[in-house]
């Protein structure tokens, strides 16, 4: 089957199963806080949030009960503060004596008074932003670690710095990548027995996985605890990394390996032990990547190790040998729970295969794992082994044949934390329901500035077909899921038109509040369900927001700013929940707040008729493959933009050849976060990827789609 005859074919395959299934611009001005006054409350007790789960076991739970589920309709905003950054905003606000401490995109950090929402202080690391295409989901950052007056960033460009927490001075930094390797990091730091814990991310750039400790006083490098095993024919660095290169096959070596931890820790003070969510394979395709076969630990793996020395201590590998990019780099949760009579310490997962897991945390055994969307990669968990059940048809790397998987590489569930409430003992899983179709890239190339899967995206393209797009975008969706870890079932969901929604946080008024990627914040009540109260946050929210009380008076904080790899890789496709785009705040809310946002700027720009242009169908043809290439994950699918990042299809340059050579070869916009690629492309390259987005904007101009909102 030809590749365009496969796509189509793929789309409309891709409704039936998931129905089966059941299944940047430029920076905006900052401004000041606005707020005002409520009514009198019924006093609670100073509470913070004060860990990026609101605890080392990451449950982002609060006991706070003044708003509840009987009075939440009377929620209203107290102050926001407009960010100066519109990207894509994920972290989780840290509350600690009266102060919010947050991160933005870009790595900038922000204190601010909690209750009145006044400045303090704010940091700008300065960000090398031409590092930006070294990343697949965008500049973001998901938040700080504040511990003994000291406030932890982790820089996108690779730096660990210490930050004075009262005033914002840096005390010591540290850099924790190669850079001459494309690393990059977007996850927060944990802080545990005074050390600072970081992963990085890049394994899709062809990197080698690793996790640093590093004193909280000093920074002096603690301990380093490598995910991947390096070359076999050299020492290996940790005892266990020999026994898991055993597991590989090949030279992974020479392309990186994967196995980044770029998200996800819990920690276990009793068992002194740091837990860690290992990432995907670098390549995706594993033929590429060890082509004799083998598990290739740690992929995909949940990893215990001593926290005090970085020893390793136990592994579970949710997705061995790893092909679909199932990351297990999803939040971890640790708790007590009562399973078949017996009161056991369990970690909890939702990654992205699709199986909710119940591991014992003291041996890393396995509990149990149930599917907690409609799969179709594999049937079941074997209870003996703990090992997937895998369906042949899904291995496309074995087959040679295009496979549809459900979930794709968006994942089940991905980074959007999930949250679990004692009070219910429910788990609430901002959950994903959407498949990708597979396929082996006919000659791996090693590419520089460009993600390096091992898998053909062009497959993945969706063609100009309006009833295609329309039966992609119809089926593809999110919702949110009340999990029973120990009934292993789903007790209630709230459907949402689209995917790639916020974060969860659980609280002891019987509530849930989650953002939506349709741009609202949510309260549903943690036992049925129901929706209680949403708030018009004017853009879509994907963090996880955090509860705390200050005076007498408990509030709830969340970052507003729609962005990450959904939108910027599948452009207008992502924008299925409806049509948003990147209005960066924070939000903080009280029962009887009366603050209002002012109206949003709904004007909308029309592009360029570029329809009289004349161009060379090969030229096209070759400016399509070179955009997928290169250009696809920050520029979205089919270049169309998907409210983050300008829409390429208005671009002035189009009209100005010289002056786009000048912004993709020269880099005439890298302050910006557009690198240059000179050096990766050449002035053909630049040339032919021009004529591919003329000729999306003659398309546009066909079918009369040349006008949206804010560009």
């Amino acid at each position: 089957m030809r590749v365009a005859e496969f796509r189509h074919a793929t789309a409309l395959a891709l409704s039936l199963l998931l129905a089966a299934c059941g299944g940047d611009q430029q920076d905006a001005a900052p401004s000041q806080a606005r707020s005002a006054a409520g009514p009198e409350l019924i006093p609670v007790a100073d509470a913070d949030w004060a860990r990026h789960g609101n605890g080392y076991g990451e449950e982002r739970f609060s006991p706070l009960n003044q708003i509840n589920a009987d009075n939440v309709d009377q929620l209203g905003l107290a102050w926001y503060l407009d960010l100066d950054t519109n990207r894509g905003q994920e972290a989780t606000p840290i509350v600690i004596d009266g102060v919010i401490y947050i991160s933005t995109a870009w790595s900038k950090v922000f204190a601010l008074d909690a209750v009145s929402g006044r400045e303090l202080w704010r940091f700008d690391p300065q960000v090398d932003r031409s590092r930006a295409a070294l990343g697949c989901c965008g500049p973001v950052s998901r938040g700080v670690a504040v511990e003994n007056g000291k406030v932890f960033l982790a820089t996108y460009d690779g730096r660990l710095m210490a930050l004075d927490a009262a005033s914002g001075k840096v005390l010591w930094q540290e850099l924790t990548i190669d850079l001459s390797k494309p690393y990059t990091i977007t996850g927060a730091p944990r802080v545990v027995e005074n050390r600072v814990i970081i992963g990085n991310g890049g394994a899709e750039f062809g990197v080698r996985g690793y996790v640093s400790a590093y004193d909280a006083d000093s920074g002096e490098l603690a301990w380093r605890f490598y995910t991947v095993p390096g070359d076999p024919s050299r020492p290996f660095e940790n005892p266990i990394l020999e026994k898991a290169a055993q597991t590989w096959t090949g030279e992974w070596w020479e392309i990186g390996g994967g196995g980044t931890a770029w998200d996800s820790f819990a920690y276990d003070p009793e068992l002194g032990l740091l837990y860690i969510g290992v990432g995907n394979g670098s390549p995706w395709n594993p033929a590429v990547r060890s082509p004799g076969g083998g598990d290739n630990l740690f992929l995909s793996s949940i990893v215990a190790v001593k926290a005090a020395t970085g020893e390793y201590a136990w592994h579970y590998q949710t997705t061995p040998g790893d092909a679909w990019d199932y990351t297990a780099t999803q939040h971890l949760i640790l708790t007590d729970l009562e399973i078949d009579g017996q009161t056991r310490k369990v970690i909890l997962q939702a990654p992205k295969n699709g199986f909710f897991y119940v591991l014992d945390r003291e041996t890393g055994e396995f509990l149990s794992g149930e599917p907690f969307i409609g799969i179709n990669w594999a049937s079941h968990i074997d209870p003996e082994s703990g090992r997937p059940v895998v369906n042949p048809e899904a291995e496309y790397w074995k087959t040679g044949q295009p496979a549809l998987v459900i979930p794709g590489f968006y994942g089940a569930h991905n980074w959007h934390p999930m949250s679990y409430s004692p009070d219910t003992g429910l788990v609430y899983i901002p959950a994903l329901e959407l498949g990708y179709p597979y396929a082996a890239e006919p000659e791996f190339e090693l590419r520089q500035q460009a993600p390096n899967l091992g898998v053909d995206l062009a497959v993945g393209t969706l063609p100009d077909d309006p009833a295609v797009i329309q039966a992609f975008k119809d089926q593809t969706r999110g919702h949110l899921a009340a999990w029973d870890p120990v009934a292993r079932k789903e007790v209630w969901r709230h459907q949402y038109a689209g995917p790639w929604n916020g974060g969860a946080l659980s609280t002891g008024g019987n509530l849930v509040f989650q953002g939506s990627a349709a741009g609202f914040f949510h309260a549903f009540d943690a036992t049925s369900g129901k929706a209680l109260w949403e708030f018009p946050a004017q853009t879509g929210i994907v963090a996880a927001p955090s509860a705390f009380a200050r005076d007498g008076v408990q509030y709830v904080a969340v970052m507003a700013g729609w962005g990450g790899t959904f939108p910027l890789l599948m452009g207008d496709l992502a924008l299925v929940s409806g049509e948003v785009i990147n209005r960066s705040r924070l939000l903080v809310f009280k029962l009887g707040g009366e603050v209002e946002l002012p109206a949003p700027d709904m004007s909308r720009s029309q592009m360029a008729d570029l329809s009289e242009v004349e161009l060379d169908p090969a030229v096209v043809a070759q400016g399509a493959a070179t955009y997928t290439n290169y250009c696809v994950g920050c520029h979205g699918s089919r270049a169309v933009g998907g409210g983050v990042v300008p829409d390429l299809r208005y671009s002035a340059f189009l009209q100005v050849p010289d002056g786009w050579l000048n912004v993709v070869i020269g880099g005439a916009l890298k302050d910006r976060g557009m690198a240059a690629f000179d050096g990766v492309l050449n002035e053909s390259d630049a040339e032919a990827i021009r004529a591919y987005v003329i000729d999306r904007n003659q398309y546009a101009q066909r079918t009369g789609d040349t006008s949206r909102l804010g560009r």
